[in-house]
């Protein structure tokens, strides 16, 4: 017997198929063509016996037969760019762009997007056009160019004009009497010689002011010739000026800023400063920055790249009165002892009482507030352990109390009153109440060294806390706190500021409105503010013309439109509103 010969490559791709559909089709071919036997052919082209009777299976029914599959050809032409190919490329010759060559081709009946024409124009090998002056490019209307912001521009020419912001001038004499410009001056903002401080600031105040969610967004604004006039300039500031300021500003500038606001308010009775309401707010950030610091964001119950920031507000006004954006991880306990430094140097005294959530600091930070004699109320966490002890009180131990607050829906808790003594806090007592049948699944327990007051009274302050958390809802939906404005928590800060004097002017506000002295600044702007106007400029006087609203009344009773202010930024002209 002559030895076997070995398998050369084609004889290989036929014996020893690689491809599952050619070795079923050799497989097949063996057993019922050429009659080998099952198990053999099973065993030849490696099946199991099992397997291979499902294949033969399946063939016989027809459902294994396809086995050399002809492949389609492709059409050889391309029915929408072929046709304008020609068209394309004369153009391109011409200089125009993609964007001018897709304009023309439109309504020539050639539907190509700006891709297949990029595409046409590299299979032809064009390359890319360099950026062209005006002049080049093709006659069309394209977007006016608004003036250049410059105070040296800054016309007093008699004139009549129409804005869409004419509520905004009502702010003007509160500027004028807060003398903000003062403020920005000590706190020695820079400016230029187009664009003073007080100038800058007031184009940055009126975004916020008017509910602009972003500085990009001031272009929708440029030739709103009210706008300008409002912030004393002959055009709105860009938004490439609105953007780059905030770099340069630094901390210390910030903080004189904020403290002549505060002392200011202060002179002007909007922040008597019996109790505040302190939180933390969490501005999410979405870049890809990885030195942004992740925090936790109630909104989306998560933890997550993001800004912290640090406010309080008080609780009689509801005007924000103190805000830090620098904040970095693990300095969110010594907040509240930094704004008692802050109030401190303000009055001369250490805020009074405080009020504030569990997260916010520390038992040993409680126990440096009780050094310095400041009553506060705060929660205590509901650990485990917690729970089991107010589980074992005893039904008798729980104590009926009445909330003299008429709209509430939860009027009659039950409270078990008592003194605990925590490790970090120290050897001195603190007062705690537990607190159930107030709407929550779990016991509440609140934490403070107030020994004296009701535990009806404690409640219900508590409660007023969540005052603050309406606000920073307000501050995010209408003055757009969570429009980051940038990577680096400075330029965050003066976002914040902003956000904080424009609070204080809208409080100010509802405080002369007799029956919307709490409400929201979303809804001071919307039923009083946002309207439009008709300005007339004259030598002496800028009279704004206010249309017929519902709530005219209201404003005209509020006297804010009875007496003319004489506005420093206008040569000395004064304001006047009338209402036809």
């Amino acid at each position: 017997m002559p030895p076997p010969k070995p398998l050369t490559e084609p004889v290989q791709f036929f014996l020893e198929p690689q491809h599952p559909r050619h070795r079923q089709y050799e497989a097949l071919r063996a057993y019922f063509a050429e009659g080998m036997p099952s198990a053999a052919a099973a065993r030849r082209f490696g099946y199991t016996p099992g397997a291979f009777r499902v294949l033969c299976h399946a063939f016989r029914h027809g459902r294994v037969r396809e086995f050399f599959v002809d492949t389609p050809r492709g059409p050889q032409i391309q029915t929408k760019k072929d046709p304008a190919r020609p068209p394309i490329v004369a153009m391109r010759k011409q200089n125009l762009s993609i964007y001018d060559i897709h304009d023309a081709l439109t309504p020539q009946g050639h539907r190509l997007s700006p891709t297949a024409i990029h595409e046409v124009l590299r299979a032809e090998g064009f390359a890319r056009l360099p950026r062209r002056r005006d002049e080049e490019r093709p006659q069309r209307p394209r977007p006016e160019q608004a003036a250049v912001a410059d105070v040296r521009q800054f016309s007093g020419a008699p004139r009549r004009f129409a804005t869409a912001m004419g509520g905004l001038f009502l702010f003007v004499p509160w500027l004028v009497r807060l003398a903000l410009d003062d403020l920005v001056t000590a706190a020695k903002l820079p400016g230029t010689r187009m664009i003073p401080a007080a100038h800058a600031v007031r184009a940055a105040l009126a975004l916020k002011l008017t509910s602009t969610e972003r500085r990009s967004h001031v272009m929708d604004l440029v030739f709103d010739e009210g706008l300008a006039l409002w912030t004393g300039l002959n055009a709105l500031p860009k938004t490439t000026f609105l953007s780059q300021y905030p770099g340069r500003l630094g901390p210390r500038r910030l903080a004189t800023l904020l403290e002549g606001w505060v002392r200011t308010l202060r002179g002007h009775q909007a922040l008597p400063g019996h109790s505040f309401n302190l939180d933390f707010h969490s501005i999410p950030y979405f870049g890809a920055d990885e030195f942004v610091e992740k925090h936790y964001v109630s909104r989306r119950s998560r933890r997550q790249k993001s800004v912290l920031v640090f406010l309080a507000q008080d609780a009689d006004t509801r005007v924000l009165c103190y805000c830090d954006a620098d904040l970095r991880k693990g300095e969110e306990a010594e907040q509240v002892l930094a704004f008692v430094r802050f109030w401190t140097r303000q009055t001369g005294q250490p805020p009074p009482h405080l009020v504030f959530d569990s997260q916010l600091t520390t038992y040993r930070k409680l126990a440096a507030l009780t050094a310095q004699g400041i009553t506060f109320i705060t929660l205590r966490r509901r650990t485990p352990k917690l729970l089991r002890e107010m589980a074992l009180h005893p039904r008798s131990a729980w104590r009926t109390v009445e909330l003299d607050v008429p709209q509430r829906l939860y009027r009659t808790p039950k409270v078990i009153d008592q003194q605990v003594r925590l490790r970090e806090y120290g050897k001195a007592p603190l007062r705690q109440l537990l607190i159930k049948d107030l709407g929550h699944e779990q016991p509440t327990v609140l934490l403070t060294n107030d020994a004296h007051a009701t535990p009806s009274a404690l409640i219900i302050r508590y409660a007023r806390r969540m005052l603050i958390e309406n606000g920073l809802a307000d501050a995010v939906n209408f003055l757009h706190l969570d429009a980051l404005s940038s990577a680096v928590a400075l330029n965050i800060s003066f976002d914040v500021l902003l956000t904080t004097i424009a609070t204080g002017l809208y409080r100010l506000l509802a405080l002369k409105l007799r029956g919307f002295e709490r409400a929201q600044p979303r809804q001071i702007w919307r039923r009083f503010l946002k309207s439009p106007a008709h300005i007339a400029v004259t030598p002496t006087e800028v009279v704004v013309e206010l249309p017929r609203r519902a709530h005219n009344p209201i404003l005209i009773a509020s006297g804010l439109l009875d007496e003319p202010t004489t506005v420093p930024w206008w040569n000395g002209r004064q304001l006047r509103f009338e209402i036809p």
